[in-house]
């Protein structure tokens, strides 16, 4: 059966490689967009991270720099860490990015895995949740008024000041990101925001429950429209699926190594990660007919999709691999959905 209206995507961190400039990688990353959009990927998104490998603290920044040289992708952040930002200043930049880039930005906010951000701009981690939620509120008002009026515990209120400049697109497109927490999933559902789930480890189908929670959710609100659920996924292509793996085994250990020590988790072995490449398992990687199946598979189990983003940071990947990546994602991935 043709899935062709599953829009394909990839999102990146902007991860530096060992040895490799911060300028030569952020180079890299805008001709890696510039080639997702010439092969006809949907979206790139980037994700915000304020750590030493992650070159990506400002991704509307890079979102800019990619509109003025791209047509068609619609450029994204993979997430925007909203609890630890002013909405003001996310809605007013990723409406620039919508001006520049004629109607193409949008803002996939989430609360962070990493929560360095909220020292380094002076938020109590204490109030982790509280303000994501503050700050929601505020974002979708901005996007609906020119003259806001808002109140807030944790930001100065708002008392009919102009937000500017004004997007493109009305409204300006915010999804949720959500992990596994059910509250943010109803949370989406109430608030009748699309919805994009990470899965970064075990099969998709254990998310089932949770994301029928998040539709379930919309249509106790009595929001219009069908509930909207992606998935934001690992992976890496390559010519032939071994190959894959083997490009990107060492990034992926030497990642997941460094997080799961700060966690508290097990060791990353290479079984561990190859199990993932099963099937029924989470990680999108392998050749076009691979990745491919993996999709299919992915809507099946959740029980639709409108996207899937596989999630290609590059560290510690060659860039003429990533970009031979990309290549394969478009020119052989999205025909073979389609038959």
């Amino acid at each position: 059966m043709p899935i062709d209206s599953i829009k394909v995507g990839i999102d990146s961190f902007v991860q530096l490689s060992q040895g490799q400039s911060p300028a030569e990688r952020a180079a890299h990353l805008l001709e890696e967009i510039e080639l997702a959009d010439r092969v006809g990927i949907h979206t790139f998104g980037i994700g915000e991270h304020h750590r030493a490998e992650y070159l990506a603290s400002t991704p509307e920044i890079f979102l800019a720099a990619a509109a003025s040289r791209t047509k068609n992708i619609r450029l994204a952040s993979a997430v925007t860490v909203l609890s630890s930002s002013d909405p003001v200043r996310i809605f007013e930049n990723f409406a620039t990015v919508d001006l520049i880039s004629n109607g193409r930005a949008e803002i996939v906010v989430g609360r962070g895995s990493f929560v360095e951000s909220f020292p380094l701009f002076g938020y109590d981690l204490n109030h982790y949740d509280e303000l994501f939620a503050e700050h929601l509120d505020l974002l979708l008002k901005l996007r609906e008024q020119v003259n806001v009026y808002w109140d807030g515990k944790h930001r100065a209120s708002l008392t009919g000041q102009g937000v500017y400049p004004r997007p493109v697109q009305t409204p300006l497109p915010v999804r949720l990101g959500v992990g596994g927490t059910p509250n943010s999933f109803v949370r989406a559902g109430m608030l009748g925001l699309p919805l994009t789930v990470a899965i970064i480890g075990g099969e998709p189908h254990r998310f089932r429950p949770l994301v029928d929670l998040y539709r379930e959710s919309w249509k106790r609100a009595g929001h219009a429209g069908e509930p909207d659920v992606a998935v934001h996924g690992l992976g890496f292509l390559a010519d032939t699926t071994e190959e894959a793996a083997d490009i990107q085994w060492p990034g992926y250990q030497m990642t997941f190594s460094k997080i799961g020590a700060e966690r508290g988790w097990g060791p990353t072995t290479r079984a561990a990660f190859d199990a993932q490449r099963g099937p029924t398992g989470a990680f999108l990687i392998g050749d076009a007919a691979t990745v491919a199946a993996k999709i299919r598979h992915y809507d099946e189990a959740l029980g639709g999709l409108s996207r899937v983003g596989i999630h290609m940071s590059g560290g510690n990947i060659p860039h003429d691999k990533q970009m031979r990546a990309i290549e394969i994602l478009g020119t052989q991935v999205l025909p073979l959905l389609k038959h």
